[in-house]
Formats: structure tokens, sequence, C-alpha cells
């Protein structure tokens, strides 16, 4: 028997209040190391955002993806106000995979 997948929405940050990002894949830790090595991708690059401020986990990967994209429609002011409520001090959470 094998593991089920997990897939994650998440929310990195160049800093408090900086520029976001919303991505999604099935190997958070993976897609970090890439986006601190400048390869996750050329937006979170060119604006430094490496932090990881926010994280959903899913089982499909179908919610998941819709669960992004919801996000990124969001006004900017619901994208802080999820962050904050669950990290008020926009810590880096990497430790937490």
């Amino acid at each position: 028997m094998t593991a089920a997948t997990i897939y994650y929405v998440s929310i990195l940050a160049s800093r408090r209040h900086g520029t976001i990002y919303i991505g999604v894949c099935n190997n958070l830790g993976n897609r970090l190391t890439l986006h601190r090595a400048g390869q996750g991708s050329e937006f979170a690059k060119k604006d430094g955002v490496t932090r990881l401020v926010y994280m959903e986990t899913y089982t499909s990967p179908q919610e998941a993806i819709t669960r992004e994209k919801q996000q990124k429609n969001w006004r900017r002011d619901w994208k802080i106000r999820l962050i904050e409520e669950n990290n008020l001090e926009w810590a880096d959470l990497s430790h937490l995979l």
C-alpha cells in the first residue's frame, strides 16, 4: 500500500506585506528549494519571494488547483487577512514540512 499524495497550495512572500506568490505542487519542500535557488518561477525570482507564510493541504490535485485559482483571484487584502489569521508575523513556515 502506498501513501496518498499530498497536494499543497502555498503562499510565499518576499517579506511581511511584501510581494505574494501563490502556487500549487505535490512536493512543497522541493518547490521551496527551487524557489530559493532562483528556479521556481521568474516572478518569484524577480521579487525574491522565498518565505513560506501559508499553506493548505489537499488529497486531490483538482481541489488544490481550484483553491489556488480561487486565491489568485482574491483581492490583496483578502490574501493578507488569510496569512495573518494563521501567521501574524509572516514567519517562514518551511520548518513545518
